[in-house]
């Protein structure tokens, strides 16, 4: 059996109980816990469709099957080729906004 390329290798159980949670792992729960990753979420939908940009992905979605003709493009294929350009094109006022909101909750919540 050939191991996956695009997945890496599953850690051993033991050695997972064993080290502690790093620092974004923490973060990461304690979004979780207080909902807070979905209101960021929710927040970065409503931005990013009031700004254009996901009308701006649907366009360049078009264009790729349009290119490479309807029944020749995959899920994954407009995923390889559109999230580079999505993600650069993301504003910076919308990048600064969830990054001081996650500031601000890190600041309100004693880690």
């Amino acid at each position: 059996m050939r191991a996956s390329i695009k997945r890496p290798p599953t850690p051993d159980a033991e050695d997972e109980r064993d080290r502690e949670p790093t620092i974004q792992e923490i973060i990461n729960i304690k979004l979780i816990e207080s909902g807070e990753k979905e209101r960021l979420k929710e927040l970065l939908r409503e931005r990013l469709i009031e700004c254009g940009w996901r009308d701006e992905m649907k366009a360049l979605c078009r264009a790729h099957a349009r290119k490479k003709g309807r029944n020749n493009v995959t899920v994954d294929d407009l995923v390889h080729v559109i999230t580079p350009k999505g993600r650069a094109s993301v504003p910076d006022t919308v990048k600064a906004e969830l990054l001081q909101r996650i500031r601000s909750f890190l600041s309100s919540t004693a880690l």
